[in-house]
């Protein structure tokens, strides 16, 4: 039988989406390990992005070990983070902490590069009028170079989210859940459509995320602003 039609079969297969290890519970274990780790990411890259941008000390040192991060090999480091972690950690933490470690270093150089890039992107005109007015340099930060900054700062945040959730896959070499079960189950039990029907899944959660986080974007960032916000 023609493989698109297997895959299509596989993905209107009520049985393929109910149930533990369906495709509704493998997706919400993706979008937990996905949302979580561009938390951290966050958490990390955009106060180093904003002091990097803001005073503009260390900009050469975070463009480095950000293009160092990239350069890493995901699975090398899975592993590496599994056997230094497995004696330490007990039950599943000993897999899902190595697995987040990996996804958290993926977004951290998107999501730095945005901030630092927008707040050194801030018009020059505001932020002198602002300093004339007597604000201090955290007032000028908070009040004109972060909202200046917004919509690079989402843009690195989308870029990176959408590389976690297709990287996300590789915790099922482990054995932890999410869409990549059916990428390594298929794989196993050389079941293509469930394969390639899982691969479906995974790009079609990207761009459903990607398109929540645009809304975000509107949200958030100043109407002055949308016209100039990349990938918007």
């Amino acid at each position: 039988m023609n493989a698109l039609v297997l895959t299509w079969q596989w993905l209107t297969d009520p049985a393929s989406w109910t149930g533990t290890g369906g495709i509704v519970d493998q997706s919400l274990a993706h979008l937990l390990y996905s949302f979580l780790a561009l938390v951290v990411a966050a958490l990390v890259a955009v106060p180093v992005g904003l002091w990097v941008g803001h005073t503009g000390r260390g900009r050469w040192l975070a463009v480095n070990a950000a293009g160092a991060v990239r350069a890493i090999p995901s699975l090398g480091v899975l592993f590496i983070a599994v056997l230094l972690l497995l004696p330490r950690l007990r039950g599943e933490l000993a897999f899902v902490i190595p697995a987040l470690i990996v996804l958290v270093l993926l977004a951290v150089p998107p999501v730095l590069a945005g901030t630092y890039a927008g707040v050194q992107a801030t018009d020059p005109a505001a932020r002198d009028a602002a300093r004339g007015m007597g604000m201090t340099g955290a007032q000028v930060l908070r009040q004109v170079e972060v909202p200046g900054a917004m919509p690079l700062i989402m843009s690195g945040l989308r870029a990176a989210m959408l590389q976690i959730i297709g990287t996300a896959t590789i915790a099922a070499i482990v054995g932890l859940g999410g869409l990549g079960r059916f990428l390594i189950d298929g794989q196993a039990s050389r079941d293509y459509a469930q394969m390639a029907g899982g691969a479906i899944v995974v790009a079609l959660l990207a761009l459903g995320v990607d398109l929540v986080l645009a809304g975000v974007q509107r949200l958030v960032v100043s109407p002055g602003l949308t016209r100039a916000s990349p990938g918007h």
